[in-house]
């Protein structure tokens, strides 16, 4: 149990990829917060799973302070911070994209991963130790037409991920990335526009594995990112997209 005695705060850890991720991290013995804005789903699955539930808005900056002070409270420390709350955008020209829709992009997107590191960041330098996980996309690394705004939020979250990781190297906390291709979540039809069986298989004729990634595709990852077995990693923007960035 690789994060046996760790203790993990997941942003929109109520479903898709943040409900693995903490899956995952309460299997490999791990102490989980799941923040999520979704009340109802949040309290659903931390019951179920044996984590602690907190509801979160990662966009405004009061209710992330709260939510840090309240994993430190409950934990007593915090190991690990995973950044995985976020949201889509349908497909579209870049100039039809509205101001509201974009100010959504930016506040969930990046303004979060902002907010929660100004937050934690002083208590792991007191610390002198933690991990921060941001979650960010294929699309980063390899952008789609249609998407053009997301696109950006998420190489945002590269380019933040490799500069935290400078900047906080000598107070021995990690960051890293991960970018999971599509998945088979909720917000995959936000992606696809229309969720129907031609625009699945043109999707996934652009990945060479041929599937979409999973919850567990990316929990996996996780695990092994916020683990002592990646001490020596840092800075890093994992692919987990079946060989579509190549």
């Amino acid at each position: 149990m690789q994060l046996s005695g760790k203790s993990a705060i997941v942003t929109g850890g109520a479903s898709g990829f943040g409900e693995g991720i903490a899956r995952k991290f309460i299997e490999m013995g791990a102490r989980v917060m799941i923040a999520d804005i979704d009340a109802a789903k949040a309290t659903a699955l931390s019951k179920s799973i044996s984590a602690v539930a907190q509801v979160s808005d990662v966009s405004n900056a009061d209710s992330v302070g709260q939510l840090i002070e309240s994993a430190y409270a409950e934990f007593g420390d915090v190991d690990i911070l995973v950044n995985n709350a976020g949201v889509g955008q349908p497909p579209i020209p870049l100039e039809k994209v509205t101001d509201r829709d974009f100010d959504r992009l930016f506040a969930v997107n990046m303004k979060s991963i902002y907010l929660t590191a100004r937050t934690i960041v002083p208590k792991m330098k007191t610390a002198g130790k933690g991990t921060i996980l941001n979650v960010a996309s294929s699309a980063a690394l390899s952008p789609r037409a249609g998407l053009n705004w997301y696109n950006a939020s998420k190489g945002w979250v590269v380019t933040a991920t490799k500069t935290m990781a400078v900047e906080l190297a000598p107070n021995n906390i990690r960051v890293n990335a991960l970018c999971p291709v599509a998945g088979e979540t909720p917000m995959l039809q936000t992606f696809l526009g229309d969720d129907t069986p031609e625009m699945r298989t043109k999707f996934l004729s652009t990945i060479p594995l041929g599937r979409f990634s999973t919850p567990t595709d990316i929990a996996d990852a996780a695990a092994f990112l916020c683990s002592d077995a990646a001490s020596m990693i840092t800075g890093v923007a994992l692919g987990i997209d079946g060989g579509r960035c190549i």
